[in-house]
Order: structure tokens, then sequence, then C-alpha cells
């Protein structure tokens, strides 16, 4: 109890973005863990229409929710604890009719969804997965309250426990009662009622003992910044959505799903880039609101990007050297094809570790956030629309969603540089960066090395694990030898659990 009472006094940002982690780490296991089980009981065409589900709830989800999850990190922080208590009530009430509008939704439209997708089974699915956006949409927001008032661990231990609650709901009555697709669904229904009830008792936890006092900001207000966030939003899934629904429609529910599994970012990479986004947020939000100018803010993203970036990197180019055998080790030789999309959208890590959202959001640009990811989805569906019926290749697809991110992501960077009067290249600094990319390119290259000449007979399991463990060692002992300290980025955290002991 030592530690949690004292972490809550504690405003390292290091530290705060580690409880997010944690609690991002949590999040990523549900993801892996249920599609390692899950892939390995159903064949393909089933798990392909389990997949559909999650593809739909995820791409709708971004329009139902309104850009109200972030209304928590630009707000909070602008009012006091008294009034924050009441920003929070009136912000739950929407999103809970928001929950059930998208539940009606599903359930009207799960037929015409279906033959969109050309999957008569989708139907049925959707119906049974109906009730569940009403109990999640909800809970949606947690990240941003206890960022603002640094206590990032309540995120940490609310996650873990919440996900470990759905995953273990979902897999049990496949595993146990040799269940389909469709009981998965239904203990995800029973895991999200109890997550609802849990996320309404979190989210009262700093307000405790608070009397609330009404606020000025009032809904106008709040639809006004989180409105275009939808647009953006939408534009951002729409984007992502293009690949999905062109794969789905014109090769099947079998490409599909070696496609979704292999086709996604490292999952190390999206939890050390959201907890970062979610901690700098509200701080980037106070900057501006209290006019401190650009210096202090600056100065906080370029130590963002190079303690995400000695993490990110490595991991990056070990398992773009790996692909393949990560995604046989989790979902089976059967989706060893996987690795090849795995592989190409891991090159896109390599630039989306900068964190331009919090900034421009921070910023109120919302407009301007929304229409760069319209010409973006606009030009994505365009383009792999022409690219499915030249080449007829669902990989052709892949490398043009890759391609084009990180066109955008360039972008954002060359906005920010002009908005902050600064150079883009102080923003990304690209020296640092090549050096850590070499490093890690010269240590596997010796890792890779060592598989194929001595490691190829053993079990794949024991493959990875001893690569991964030699690769680890070999970078951090030659470090040194290229000035790359990759032990200061988890110093913070290991002097808190110093001090706590």
């Amino acid at each position: 109890m030592g530690l949690l009472k004292n972490s809550f006094k504690e405003t390292n940002n290091s530290i705060q973005a580690f409880w997010v982690a944690l609690g991002s780490l949590s999040s990523m296991a549900v993801g892996i863990v249920s599609a390692a089980i899950l892939s390995r009981y159903f064949d393909k065409t089933d798990y392909g229409t389990y997949k559909q589900v999650l593809y739909i709830y995820s791409t709708l989800l971004v329009v139902f929710s309104a850009g109200l999850p972030r209304v928590f990190s630009y707000f909070l922080p602008r009012y006091n604890l008294e009034e924050g208590k009441t920003i929070v009530k009136k912000v739950n009430r929407v999103l809970f009719l928001a929950g059930l509008t998208f539940s009606i939704f599903l359930f009207l439209f799960s037929d015409i969804i279906s033959n969109l997708l050309r999957n008569p089974d989708l139907s049925y699915a959707l119906k049974v997965f109906s009730p569940i956006p009403m109990l999640l949409l909800p809970t949606l927001g947690i990240e941003g309250i206890f960022s603002t008032y640094k206590k990032t661990i309540y995120i940490a231990i609310y996650n873990v426990i919440s996900r470990i609650l759905t995953v273990s709901l979902i897999v049990i009555p496949v595993i146990i009662l040799e269940g389909s697709y469709i009981s998965a669904i239904y203990g995800w229904l029973v895991a999200s009622f109890l997550t609802f009830i849990m996320a309404y008792f979190f989210k009262g936890i700093p307000f405790k003992k608070v009397s609330s006092i009404e606020t000025s900001l009032n809904y106008k207000e709040i639809f006004a910044y989180s409105l275009p966030l939808v647009g953006a939003s939408i534009w951002g899934i729409s984007a992502k959505a293009a690949n999905e629904f062109y794969i789905s429609r014109y090769f099947g529910t079998d490409v599909f799903a070696e496609f979704s599994n292999g086709f996604i970012e490292l999952p190390f990479v999206a939890m050390v880039t959201s907890s970062a986004s979610i901690v700098l947020m509200p701080i980037f939000s106070k900057v501006f609101h209290e006019n401190k100018g650009v210096k202090e803010l600056v100065e906080i993203w370029r130590s963002t990007l190079n303690k995400s970036s000695k993490i990110i990197y490595p991991l990056l180019i070990f398992f773009i050297v790996f692909a393949s055998e990560v995604m046989v080790l989790l979902y089976s030789q059967k989706y060893e094809q996987s690795g090849v999309y795995f592989r190409i959208n891991l090159f896109l890590n390599f630039f989306n570790i900068i964190l331009f959202a919090p900034l421009f959001l921070a910023m109120g640009k919302t407009n301007l956030y929304a229409r760069v990811h319209m010409v973006l989805a606009i030009v994505i569906w365009i383009s792999d629309y022409a690219l499915v019926h030249l080449f007829n290749s669902p990989l052709v697809i892949a490398f043009n969603s890759t391609f084009l991110s990180i066109l955008k992501i360039i972008y954002f960077l060359y906005l920010a540089s002009y908005l902050l009067e600064i150079k883009m290249l102080y923003l990304f600094p690209v020296k640092r960066l090549l050096l850590i990319m070499f490093h890690g390119v010269l240590i596997v290259s010796v890792v890779k090395t060592v598989q194929i000449f001595l490691l190829l007979s053993l079990p794949l399991f024991l493959q990875i694990l001893i690569c991964g463990t030699l690769y680890v060692s070999l970078l951090l002992v030659s470090g040194k030898l290229f000035k790359i300290d990759y032990f200061n980025v988890v110093q913070p955290i290991l002097k808190l659990i110093k001090d706590k002991k």
C-alpha cells in the first residue's frame, strides 16, 4: 500500500507514462492472447467472422463516441477539481446515450452490414454483439481523467483488472465448453457489463469528498471541441477501414483473417506512444492555456521522442527480422502469411513515434487535424480501389496504406514546425534516430546469424527466446560504444521502485 499511496504524489512524467504503459500492456495482452487462442480453436472462416465483428465495432466506435473521451484531457486541466467533477458527469451522460444509439444501430443494420461484406454469418454475430457498445462507451475517458490529476497508477489498476476479466470470459467458453465464436461474444458481453460497473466507480475516485459545483463549461463548448475530432476520427478510421473493406470484399474471410492478424502495429509501440500521448495532452493543454511559450513544450517533445526511440526502434528492428517466426508462434503455422503483412506495417512504426496528436489537439487545431485525415482517407479509398483492380493482390493494399500513412506523419511534422515557428529537423532529430537504427541493425544481424547456424534445430519458442535475450544483451552492452544510453529510459522507474522498498 505504501507504493500505491506514494505513487499518487509522483509527478515525474516518466513515472506517469510508466503507469499508463503498464495499463496499455494489459490491453495489448487481451488482443494478443485472445487472438492466439481463438485462431487455434476456430477455423479461418469462423475466426475471420469474429475479426470482422471487431473491425465493424472499432470502425463505428469513433463515430458514436463523438470525440468525447479526448474532452477530459483538454478541459479538465483548465478547470478546478469541483468543476471537473461536474464536467465528468456531463460527458458520462452523453457517452451512455451515444452507446445506446450505437447498440440500436448495430442491431437494426446487421443484415445490411452482413450483405455489404458478403458474409451471411455476420448478421447474427452482430445482433449478439449489439448490447456491448452501450456498456463500453461509458467506460471511455478514464485515461484522460487520471492523467490530468497525475494519478495514472489507477489507469494501470483499472486496465489490468478489466482486461484480465475480458480475456478470461472470452476464451473460457471456447476452451472449456468448446464453444464457437458466438460463445466468445457472449463471454465478452458479460465482461462488458462488469467493466461498465467498475468504470463508473473508478471515474469517481479523483473526486471523492469533493463537492461538485456548476461549471461555466457547457455542452456547446464541449461539442465545439469534440465534433471536429469526430471528423478526424471518422476520416482516420475510414483510411484504416478501406484496407479491411477491400480485402474482405475481394479476397474473402480466409485472407482477411491472415491480414487482420498480421497488419498491426507492434503492440509495444502502441503501448509506449499511447501512454506518452495520454500524459502529454493535459501538459500541453495547460502550457497553451497559460501562454508559457513553446520552449518548454518543445523540450518535453524532444525528451519524449528521444526516450521513445531508444525503446521502440530496437524492438522494431528485431520484429521486422523475426516477423514470420513471431506470427507462427502466436497464431500457428497456418498464419505464416500474416508475417508478411506484419513486416510491411512495422515500417510505419519508425515514423508514428512522432506524437503530433496531443500537440494539435492541445492547440485547439482540431479542424486542421481533421482536414489532413480527410485528404488521407479519400486518397487511400481511391488508390486502394485502383490497386485492387490493377494488381489483384492484398499485399499491394498493405504497401499502399503504409506509404500514405508515413506521408501523413511527415506532413503533420511540417505543420507542427510551421505553427511553432521552429525548424522541422529540430522536432525530428534524424541523425540521432539513424544512429539508433544502425546500432539495432548491426546487432540483429549478429543474432540472425547465430539463429541460422546454431538454433534452427530447436523449437521455435526457444529460438525466439534465445535470440531475443541475446539481442537485448548485446544491445545494452554495446550501447556505450555508440553513445546510446538505453538505461536512462528506465532509471526513473527503477528509482521509484528503489525508493518505495
